[in-house]
């Protein structure tokens, strides 16, 4: 039976890949369609990125706090939430707009700034045109899996997973701590390799609510979907995931929050995180207050925090540093403005562009469904790129291939530029297409987790990312470029060829 519902093609303002709707026995799609204004996406993220008038992070000058740290906060008229030894960074709210000049002058503190929130995606949309229902959602014998979505999952092939699988390499043993917004924690695909799931969002459980599209739900399914034949399968099937909430079910979140959810992974020995999430935000420009009432934009008014924006990268990178000392690899989407690092330095990107972060484009390929043979390796449209901004490219989708045609692949009846994006998991156990660099960042987690897999566990970060780099296909410009970085990860080659 065919029927028709609307379908939408936007693109999120930050890094955020968004889209999809999708039954075991019908697709509603959302698509997709990349920002490619550079100048336009840097004014919306000015405005979407809004500073947390009362809610401060301190950043102690070394790794470790000043002692006695909560008193001296309280002499400055503010109250201590949390503190993050290790990582050198604390938590802290204060009605007193003169706090944080006051909380500057402790001893051993680099500097205190506000917290920041930002959106992450938008749900809703703006360009629609008609979907087509799935006619006969069946497997083909003929199928190098058992899942019933695999055949949609060219991203797999790209990176060659199967052939990976073949060697045993699988993921098992591997954490992967998976940072993001709500997921579905009973989908069948995901509940068995759930070993935690916790949520730093103020009001809002780790569990996803509604019927919309799971942004988290999709990233763990690319990650480590189980191979249980029922639909689609992981990269890494018998990696464990653990779950963290630090973006609302909405897509918006806080700094502070994926502060504490990177401190969180590595509390439980995660080996992987993965962050499809993020912010493009100019480092010079005005953004929004909210006057301690961030649910009333009425009489929020208009800063410049050059000084802090710089400043919070740096809160940021300690973070990501912390993690990466106690042996967490950290991945993260190298965001979706279509913007040259090299040439707008402008235009920072948190968390990519923090330290030590594995930063990840993405590619896909162009009309797939209609030509199986087709490139899988073509930069999408609207990743991020340069040199020194890319570490590797992996699988991202895109929603670009301009025609309306309909097609069936594996039983599944519809436009052929959806089968062009990333098919995974999504809310209420079903699955979803999806396109952005947010699809890449767990094509390459999954690829790390079977390199920590292989290694029985807890890797150094320096090995894996040594493993990705030697056994990456070097695509584009030898060398590393700014597309693929040092190129686009290999699962096979990563298990099989040592790092050099």
């Amino acid at each position: 039976m065919l029927k028709s519902s609307t379908t939408l093609r936007s693109f999120s303002l930050l890094s955020l890949g968004l889209v999809l709707l999708a039954g075991c026995s019908k697709e509603d799609i959302r698509v997709a369609e990349p920002q490619n204004s550079l100048s336009s996406a840097a004014t919306a993220n000015s405005e979407t990125v809004v500073r947390r008038s009362q809610h401060y992070i301190i950043l102690s000058s070394t790794d470790q706090l000043p002692a006695d740290l909560a008193s001296q906060t309280q002499a400055a008229n503010g109250t201590l939430t949390e503190q993050l030894p290790g990582a050198g960074l604390a938590l802290a709210t204060s009605s007193d707009p003169d706090f944080a000049a006051k909380a500057g002058r402790i001893t051993g503190v680099r500097s205190v700034i506000h917290d920041f929130s930002y959106q992450g995606y938008n749900p809703e949309a703006a360009r629609g045109v008609e979907a087509v229902q799935d006619a006969d959602n069946t497997n083909p014998a003929s199928t190098g899996d058992n899942d019933r979505f695999f055949p949609l999952q060219w991203g797999h092939t790209a990176i060659q997973a199967p052939e990976a699988w073949n060697t045993g390499a699988r993921g098992q043993g591997a954490l992967v701590a998976v940072l993001d917004g709500g997921f579905d924690l009973t989908h069948p695909d995901l509940k068995a390799n759930i070993v935690g799931a916790e949520s730093f969002v103020t009001g809002e459980k780790a569990q996803f609510v509604g019927s919309g599209f799971s942004h988290g739900t999709h990233t763990a399914g690319t990650i480590a979907a189980v191979d249980n034949n029922i639909g689609v399968v992981g990269v890494a099937p018998d990696a464990k995931l653990l779950l963290v909430k630090v973006l609302r079910d909405g897509g918006s979140g806080s700094f502070s929050w994926m502060i504490q959810g990177i401190y969180y992974a590595v509390s439980k020995q995660a080996d992987v995180i993965n962050m499809s999430l993020g912010a493009a935000i100019p480092r010079n420009s005005k953004f929004r207050d909210d006057n301690g009432t961030p649910n009333d934009t009425s009489d929020d008014t208009w800063v410049n925090e050059t000084k802090e924006i710089q400043e919070l990268l740096v809160a940021i990178s300690k973070a990501t540093t912390y993690a990466t000392k106690n042996g967490v690899t950290v991945i993260a989407s190298a965001g979706n403005d279509a913007n040259n690092g090299q040439r707008d330095q402008d235009l920072m990107h948190i968390p990519s562009g923090a330290t030590s972060v594995i930063s990840i484009s993405a590619t896909g390929p162009l009309g797939w469904a209609l030509n199986p043979s087709t490139t899988l390796d073509r930069v999408a449209s609207y990743t991020n790129y340069g040199t020194s901004d890319v570490t590797f490219a992996a699988p991202g989708g895109d929603s670009e291939y301009p025609g309306n045609e309909i097609v069936t692949v594996a039983g599944v009846r519809q436009y052929a530029f959806a089968f062009d994006m990333v098919f995974s998991c999504t809310s209420l156990g079903r699955y979803s297409w999806s396109a952005g660099t947010s699809m890449a960042g767990p094509h390459a987690a999954g690829v790390a987790a079977l390199i920590v897999g292989k290694n029985g566990g807890q890797m150094d970060p320096t090995q894996v990312r040594a493993t990705m780099r030697a056994s990456a296909d070097d695509l584009g410009k030898p060398g590393r470029d700014p597309f693929y970085g040092y190129g686009r990860v290999n699962a096979y080659r990563a298990v099989t060829q040592p790092a050099n």
